[in-house]
């Protein structure tokens, strides 16, 4: 009897076949956009220590609370899962000295996160995302760009989705709304759900954030942050969205808008797509111009955003998959054998065909051969389907190439098969 059959664990998922074909498409374009506009690549540790996102999250946030992955290693340290972004490429940027580079430094990546959350379409306890940095100007422009950037990506794999747009102001210029919405919430204590009163000290703004009825029914009346910046803060917003507007991104202002990471400042901002139902966000971020300094770098302001790869595909349209672009299929024709016996050569057509696939591959052909055992009838059915260019058909020390999208096929030595191949494919 069969042992039982194991699963993966729940809230994790594999990839398979188109759905891998697809989130090629999504890393391609994103990569030519953002290094397009000057954004490098970069890669953080699957697992970071536990104190960069205490102190860089915040404790207040339901990530840190009891979303993450934690776990000792044999050292007794704290170790955690990465749960979002951001922190780990600060982390990398004060670890590294870019402080020291020309600024600002633009970093994307496309990475896996975890975050223990209740399984869903579209949420995931292992999630991908794709994400941009740009760290070390607080110019409105890279607020600007940073956004429009993700609204051409999902423009791009055919997302249908709303920009909101909102500004926290700086930490030191809404001390004063803090206090002022501290009172309006432990006015109406007895109205909100428990999880709110517990965070009317620590975080007070994600009171706005709540799904509770009760909760967002005093939330129509409290006072706004808009109301309560200060000058250099709303000026600063100001261009921002001037700027958008020159870049024709469409945007919806949104009073209301908090995230959930308590790193944010100033400019804010999230898209959301109807396709996606209750759980509506693609994608989003804003400014946090004290994350570094937190993790013990220098003054440095920042802007950025993370969009879900799983909830972009899931959102938009179906997208073409990327081209085969396999240059030489090896069939191997050993024929039968004279008079029923196995001949002393048997096999030599195969080894040929192996010395010619190294050989292709050595010049930079994309190249592959049969593994599979089958006939010459299924080996050519099989260059079809991976849509080959061409078709070498190896006996020996003579081959039959095919152009398939030529007119005919020659036969010639199997040691200048690759050396023809390059000799077609740069007269195209």
């Amino acid at each position: 009897m069969s042992d039982p059959q194991i699963k993966a664990p729940r809230g994790t998922f594999d990839v398979l076949g188109e759905q891998a074909a697809a989130r090629v498409t999504l890393e391609e374009r994103a990569r030519r956009l953002l290094e397009g506009a000057g954004y490098e690549r970069i890669e953080t540790p699957v697992f970071e220590a536990t104190e960069l996102f205490s102190r860089g999250v915040g404790t207040s946030t339901d990530i840190v609370r009891k979303e993450m992955f934690t776990f000792k290693d044999a050292s007794d340290r704290s170790l955690t899962l990465r749960p979002e972004g951001t922190a780990p490429v600060c982390r990398a940027y004060v670890e590294h000295g870019m402080h020291k580079r020309r600024q600002p430094v633009k970093l994307w990546y496309l990475s896996s996160f975890f975050r223990h959350e209740r399984a869903q379409a579209g949420r995931y306890r292992e999630f991908w995302q794709v994400g941009a940095e740009a760290l070390g100007s607080e110019d409105p422009a890279v607020d600007a760009e940073s956004i429009a950037l993700l609204w051409m990506l999902l423009g791009e794999m055919g997302v249908r989705a709303r920009l909101r747009l909102g500004t926290l102001g700086s930490r030191e210029s809404r001390g004063a709304y803090r206090e002022i919405l501290q009172a309006h919430l432990r006015a109406n204590a007895e109205s909100l759900s428990a999880d709110v009163l517990s965070r009317i000290e620590e975080n007070p703004l994600r009171a706005f954030d709540s799904d509770h009825a009760g909760t967002r029914r005093v939330m129509e009346s409290a006072p706004r942050l808009l109301d309560h910046l200060e000058p250099e803060d709303l000026e600063h917003f100001a261009e921002v969205r001037s700027l958008l507007d020159v870049a024709q991104v469409p945007y919806v202002l949104d009073t209301t808008l908090v995230r959930g990471l308590d790193y944010y400042t100033r400019t804010l901002f999230e898209f959301t797509s109807d396709a996606l139902g209750a759980q509506s966000g693609v994608g989003g971020g804003g400014r946090y111009d004290g994350l570094v300094e937190q993790l013990g770098g220098g003054r440095t302001p920042g802007m950025g955003w993370a969009a879900g790869v799983e909830r972009i595909l899931l959102a938009g349209d179906p997208q073409p998959a990327p081209v085969n672009e396999l240059g030489l299929f090896l069939a191997i024709d050993e024929g039968p054998p004279p008079g029923g016996l196995v001949p002393a050569q048997a096999g030599g057509p195969r080894r040929a065909a192996f010395a010619v696939l190294g050989e292709a591959r050595s010049a930079g052909l994309t190249a592959c051969m049969d593994l599979g055992g089958r006939s010459l009838k299924g080996q050519l059915s099989y260059a079809r389907a991976l849509g080959a260019r061409y078709v070498a058909i190896v006996s020996g020390e003579e081959t039959v190439l095919k152009d398939t999208e030529g007119p005919g096929q020659e036969t010639i030595a199997t040691t200048s098969v690759v050396h023809a191949v390059l000799r077609g494919l740069h007269t195209l």
